[in-house]
């Protein structure tokens, strides 16, 4: 019979020497990504220990053909958010439908995988999966994807307001240098993340409270390198009363020849995807790469 779960066959793993981690990302290609490759580091580092990365089934639809190491494997939910395809036509209810829907699922699909769940290592948006882990007693890993100058500028956003600079009128103050964040390096008020003022400003409000979530978590890890950002890193470890690990970025280059980790999967040069087998060929500095996000349509252009 059709089950909306997809529960992974029991791994033949003495359950006493098995470390079994779980891995929620937010159901978006810049975060399913980077918890992706961050999972299958730890796994090619790792051997005994077993990672079962969680998404909806559409989104398996989409990477269940990713080689992987053999201690990854995938589960799902079902899929009670907006498809990926469509949500950009309103992003705000796909939001609502993250924070509001995915974690009844979630729960559930918890309760059956085996062998029992060690740990959570749950993507920093997705904060009620930390008071999940708090009532199960799983101990959750807040993992931010994205700068942590991004998370130190939002942990301390108040002295913005303190020092007079939110609300943002870009074309009253937009060319203003901001240098008094912990842990930001001065900044015009215009290239602040769009977040902080325009059309994102709604999303502002929910985003400080996950920042404030975070300290609920056990750890917290950070998709950069402290020698990138030492003042962010610094900022956050003085104010995160938990330990925060940065863990460098968390990109593929497990698929580069010759690199350190047991797990290679290289590409040869018959497997290159052909848009890269494309890329390749072109003549140095004449391709120019927009990326506009992983959710909005592409500008059609006028003779395209």
């Amino acid at each position: 019979m059709y089950t909306p779960y997809m529960v992974p066959d029991a791994v033949k793993w003495e359950t006493t020497q098995i470390c079994h981690l779980v891995a929620m990302p937010y159901p978006g290609r810049g975060h399913v990504n980077p918890m992706m490759n961050l999972c299958i580091m730890l796994a090619s580092r790792k051997p005994d220990i077993l990672v079962s990365i969680v998404v909806t089934e559409e989104w398996h639809s989409f990477i269940k053909s990713e080689a992987k190491p053999n201690n990854v494997q995938f589960a799902t939910i079902p899929n009670v958010i907006p498809s990926e395809l469509e949500k950009a036509k309103n992003f705000s209810g796909f939001v609502l439908a993250v924070r509001t829907k995915m974690e009844d699922p979630f729960e559930k699909l918890l309760d059956r995988l085996e062998p029992p769940v060690t740990a959570i290592i749950a993507d920093s948006t997705l904060s009620w999966i930390i008071a999940l882990g708090s009532r199960k007693n799983i101990p959750v890993a807040s993992l931010w994807p994205m700068s942590a100058t991004k998370l130190s500028l939002l942990y301390h956003f108040d002295i913005l307001k303190e020092k007079g600079h939110f609300p943002i009128e870009l074309s009253e103050i937009g060319d203003e240098v901001v240098d008094y964040i912990p842990g930001v390096s001065p900044s015009q008020i215009r290239d602040f993340p769009t977040i902080c003022y325009g059309e994102d400003l709604k999303f502002l409000t929910g985003a400080l409270k996950l920042v404030e979530l975070i300290s609920k978590a056990q750890y917290l890890i950070l998709t950069t390198a402290y020698e990138l950002e030492p003042e962010a890193v610094d900022a956050l470890r003085s104010k995160y009363q938990i330990p925060v690990y940065p863990v460098g970025p968390s990109i593929p280059f497990f698929k580069l020849p010759n690199n350190p980790l047991p797990y290679n999967h290289s590409l040869a040069h018959d497997n290159v995807p052909q848009h890269l087998q494309w890329l390749n060929s072109q003549p140095n500095d004449t391709v120019l790469y927009i990326s506009y996000g992983s959710y909005l349509s592409g500008i059609k252009c006028p003779n395209g």
